[in-house]
């Protein structure tokens, strides 16, 4: 699960301000010393726990098959009564698809999986309602090109239950669904590979996916920290979180897609596990298979030209060819990942036998990935491997061009994941970039260059227009990204598309036009769920300006829409299709495997001082209006054994979620709402006083 790319072409990487803590250092093993890098991670690992928004960090470089820097810093538990130490636990998020990319290169060394053989030849029953899914291969699965929507993440998240739903429903869940790309057309980030590559496993192997990486990996390589939920987690010491909207230590999150995003680890622990990729372990995976998993998987479809990049997808690795260590001659693969809550990176120099690993609690796995960078430039540099840091880059002073008179026919509206961004050219050679679903940031601007290009007025980004082979335009943004003390990061890829023209029917117009505005609240989610901490509810909004759109989707017909983009990398992943459905008069909305009940639905809580609410035979959470008469009273509630309600002010901020705070009292806010999400049948005595 690696972090998505929202907001603006150019979205800042700086988290809030905390106040710095203390980074303890590890005393190094047998050989290199690396005094002069202890002493500058340390004081980097501070800056992120201290200045850039991470709650704790902890770290760890190999280097020849021996762990010679490692440390953490940073909070832990609220009471301070719990340190922090290399053995501290956090999950990977999507660090964890190199253990699942790894697994199937095993069976692929074993003679048991074939990449370019269809997942059919494994999982007869996998089934879609696009008949294209037969030509989907385990490699495309492994490189983000199956053309699958993304993320079918329902009940995956949640709070110390380890519940299987995410593992058991996929291939149910994709039965009803279609492609968004014919498969190998491009690259794009997709979790849904990496569950159906964790399937494939289990099948060909006959075990769970759990007991075969244990077997084959963690054992061998001495990783007696890295468990997934389904293993004994008992006095298993899991670094504490928190959580900007709650004023307190969480419960420990529980991520149950475990071939996409569900394993835990250590720094030290991640490193040792580097070691099959940089040839330091014989007997676990062939040669062969490594060196596939490095090639640039990402050119054998549709993938903006070459320039220095954070991403370039190869077998499970994000990048295989990773800035800044190619201004160096060196090949970098690089792996990162984000849950909500803990954030991983991984970076491994297979020809140098190091790799460095960072995991924080809070934070950014992109933060993450410039500290281990740095800790492992740090270390070349103090062993003699490179004589100086280069100098971080930038595109230089924007030399303002002549633009040529068609240049503005590349305005227009353009859409990515669950966002549209509207362009502005005007004739004078400025661009102006704004999302009109966020009307309160201000656009980014640019001018137009020598080279084509419009830059941004401080020269760290670029932004050009292309025409693929599809027919499809897209805005090409490059940039640079630096944070002060910790490095500087690439990226380049295509970040929209330019939306065609979608005419409807009148009569489907007015379908949506009742919806436009309309809240609809999710009803399907565990109540366990880390979907709580933020108000669980999507919003129709209609915009004039994208006619037959409702965010990036088209809109084909009354009661259905579904995204049409077609963008490699990160731009367009997790798409999905909209359905929505009338039963006993109410509309629900269902999407990627979430369901939706229309606020329309939502009844007011009884204002008198007893009631009862019982969650139906459906299984279906039940959601309420708070009316004048109840806000301001202080509402107790008898929660059932498994059961749960969370409370939610008039702007969606939580106000009560029993799950985390423990706490079955609650004054009810003005205008809020609120849920109660259980087991069918779960009764829920409420009192109001």
């Amino acid at each position: 699960m690696r972090m998505k790319q929202n907001g603006m072409l150019t979205a800042a990487l700086v988290a809030a301000l905390l106040v710095p803590t203390e980074a303890i250092a590890a005393e190094p093993s047998q050989g290199q010393a690396y005094v002069e890098t202890q002493k500058a991670v340390a004081e980097k690992a501070a800056l992120l726990t201290g200045t850039y928004g991470t709650t704790s960090v902890q770290y760890a470089l190999i280097d020849q098959g021996r762990i010679l820097v490692s440390g953490q810093s940073g909070k832990n538990d609220e009471e301070g009564k719990v340190p922090l130490t290399a053995k501290t636990t956090y999950g990977t998020g999507s660090t964890s698809k190199m253990f699942t990319t790894a697994a199937v290169m095993k069976l692929v060394d074993d003679g048991k999986i074939d990449l370019d053989n269809p997942v059919t030849a494994y999982v007869p029953e996998f089934k879609m309602k696009d008949e294209r899914y037969k030509e989907i291969t385990t490699r495309m699965l492994l490189n983000h090109s199956s053309g699958l929507q993304g993320s079918s993440f329902a009940n995956s998240f949640l709070f110390e239950d380890n519940d299987t739903y995410v593992h058991d429903r996929l291939l149910e869940q994709l039965a009803d669904q279609t492609l968004k790309a014919d498969p190998g057309a491009y690259s794009v980030y997709c979790n849904d590979g990496f569950t159906l590559a964790e399937i494939i496993v289990e099948r060909v192997s006959g075990t769970g996916f759990s007991a075969y990486i244990h077997t084959n990996f963690t054992e061998s390589l001495g990783m007696a920290d890295t468990k997934t939920p389904l293993d004994n987690t008992d006095g298993f010491g899991m670094a504490a979180t928190y959580f900007p909207v709650y004023q307190g230590q969480l419960p420990t999150e529980t991520i149950n897609a475990i071939g996409a995003g569900g394993i835990y680890s250590t720094a030290e622990d991640l490193v040792r596990f580097s070691q099959i990729f940089s040839g330091q372990k014989e007997g676990i995976l062939s040669d062969e298979s490594v060196e596939a998993m490095e090639q640039a998987e990402y050119n054998n479809g549709m993938w903006p030209d070459e320039a220095d990049n954070s991403f370039g997808f190869g077998l499970g690795w994000d990048s295989v060819d990773l800035y800044p260590f190619d201004e160096y001659g060196i090949q970098a693969v690089a792996k990162g990942g984000d849950t909500i809550l803990y954030h991983a990176a991984l970076v491994v120099l297979p020809e140098e036998n190091m790799a460095a690993a960072v995991l924080s609690s809070g934070g950014s796995s992109s933060t993450n990935q410039l500290l281990a960078n740095e800790m492992l430039l740090h270390a070349l540099k103090e062993k003699g491997e490179i004589a100086e840091f280069k100098h971080e880059k930038s595109f230089g002073e924007a030399a303002k061009a002549v633009m040529p008179e068609d240049v503005p026919n590349y305005a227009g509206m353009y859409g990515s994941t669950n966002q549209l961004i509207q362009v502005d050219i005007a004739k004078t050679g400025e661009l102006s970039v704004s999302l009109p679903l966020m009307p309160n940031l201000p656009a980014e601007k640019y001018v137009y260059t020598t080279d084509g290009s419009f830059m941004s007025e401080d020269g760290t980004a670029k932004v050009s227009f292309v025409t693929e082979e599809n027919g499809r335009t897209y805005i090409w943004v490059r940039m640079y990204a630096s944070l002060p003390n910790l490095g500087q990061t690439a990226l380049s890829h295509y970040s929209a598309e330019k939306l065609s023209a979608n005419e409807i029917t009148d009569a489907t117009a007015a379908a949506w036009e009742k919806r436009d505005g309309n809240k609809y609240y999710l009803v399907n989610e565990k109540y366990t769920s880390l979907a709580y901490l933020l108000l669980p509810a999507l919003q129709i909004d209609l915009l004039e300006e994208a006619p037959g759109y409702v965010k990036d989707k088209k809109i084909t017909g009354p009661d259905t829409a579904a995204s049409d983009l077609q963008i490699p990398m990160v731009g367009g992943r997790d798409t999905m299709e909209y359905r929505f459905l009338m039963q006993d008069g109410v509309e629900y909305l269902e999407a990627a495997g979430s369901l939706y009940v229309s606020e329309d639905a939502l009844k007011p809580i009884y204002a008198g001082k007893k009631s009862l609410a019982t969650i139906p035979r459906s299984g279906l959470a039940k959601w309420y209006t708070i009316p004048e008469k109840a806000a301001g009273k202080t509402m107790t509630v008898k929660l059932p054994a498994k059961g749960s309600f969370t409370v939610y002010d008039a702007n969606g901020a939580l106000v009560n979620f029993s799950v985390i705070s423990g706490n079955n009292k609650v004054v009810l806010p003005q205008k809020g709402v609120l849920i109660f999400a259980g087991e069918a049948g779960s009764a829920y005595n409420v009192s109001l006083k």
